[in-house]
């Protein structure tokens, strides 16, 4: 019976932060745009979801996001826009293998750190913010990979870089990290108690 109810609410979970990123995606709440790239706090649900459920879960709502990253190519995003014209096969494996990996990155390095007894809120803090950097950095890489002689004109590898790692992402990574810290923290706490009751 308590395995039954641990998979009920693992899969309520799993739909709810799956409706979280849906209703980010196409809302304000999702992307801060500044200039031509955008921060995304798209990870938070991601990230949260592969600390409390694992990575295959986490791995199934990063999927999700790069759906819905990809469909923003279609007109909402004009760097997606503009990406998806010169290479649709390059474009959805840059908006979906970076943000399925953050999942399975997130909650294998978790459950890594939980096996050998680590389990406070230091490393909570460093799985999440491990998970947000898995976005940026893959993401980049794959742009940078993938679009470097065109969309960016063959502009150096340095200039390409600061564009994107720069405060903007900082403030990604850090923003997302710590709030998925703590609402991980919070929605443990809720799981715990809904399990023993």
């Amino acid at each position: 019976m308590m395995q039954k109810t641990n998979k009920v609410h693992k899969m309520t979970l799993t739909a709810i932060l799956m409706a979280i990123i849906l209703v980010m995606s196409f809302t304000p709440l999702g992307y801060l745009r500044v200039g031509p790239v955008a921060i995304t706090f798209l990870t938070i649900p991601v990230v949260i979801g592969a600390v409390l459920l694992g990575p295959w879960y986490g791995a199934f709502l990063g999927a999700v996001f790069g759906a819905t990253s990809f469909s923003t190519c279609f007109g909402a995003d004009p760097m997606g826009v503009a990406l998806l014209s010169i290479d649709p096969v390059a474009t959805f494996f840059t908006c979906m293998v970076p943000r399925i990996l953050i999942g399975v990155v997130t909650g294998l390095l978790f459950r890594a750190l939980c096996r050998r007894g680590h389990n406070n809120a230091f490393v909570l803090i460093l799985t999440t913010l491990v998970g947000c950097l898995t976005n940026t950095v893959l993401f980049v890489s794959a742009v940078i990979f993938f679009f470097q002689s065109t969309y960016f004109g063959g502009d150096s590898l340095g200039n390409i870089i600061v564009m994107f790692f720069t405060v903007n992402a900082l403030l990604e990574v850090v923003v997302c990290g710590l709030v998925a810290a703590g609402c991980s923290k919070a929605l443990s706490s809720v799981m715990l108690r809904k399990i023993s009751a």
